[in-house]
């Protein structure tokens, strides 16, 4: 590439406030990128402390023990098995699978969960009555994602 159109397309660069210019040319390829500067300076402020500083108090022990065993769900969890859409049921308009309440053997279908276009159908794992539903219909799911609590 010739010299003189290197120099343009640095101009080029600096003068239209673009930070990377790449550009192929049969087999020449060239890269210009440059870099920002910071609109403004970051200035850091440390005050020092008035006062001395005060103890916290300990957390009761018993407490947080007895809030963390009362958080753990009685029966068991369906999780999802993959990233996707939660959905209840079939169409928009049809009855949803489950409620809570329902009787369900392993192997029922759950819900479904599209993913990239496909419909995925969940199958419970577990026979018992679904007692919670962790997700609204329609919302997106993480993989091992909480769905379902069977007891």
């Amino acid at each position: 590439m010739d010299l003189r159109k290197l120099k343009k397309l640095i101009d080029l660069v600096e003068e239209s406030g673009i930070s990377e210019l790449e550009l192929t040319e049969g087999e020449e390829k060239v890269r210009i990128s440059r870099a920002l500067m910071p609109s403004a300076p970051v200035t850091h402020y440390v005050s020092a402390p008035t006062t001395a500083p005060v103890a916290a108090a300990p957390a009761p022990v018993a407490t947080v023990a007895a809030a963390s065993v009362a958080e753990e769900p009685e029966g068991q969890v369906v999780k999802s098995p993959m990233v996707g859409t939660f959905y209840r049921a079939s169409s928009p308009d049809a009855k949803s699978f489950v409620d809570v309440g329902s009787n369900v053997a392993a192997g029922d279908t759950l819900c479904i969960i599209e993913a990239m276009k496909l419909l995925n159908e969940i199958e419970s794992e577990y026979s018992g009555v679904v007692k919670k539903i962790y997700v609204e219909n329609g919302q997106p799911v993480e993989y091992g994602e909480p769905l379902f609590l069977i007891g």
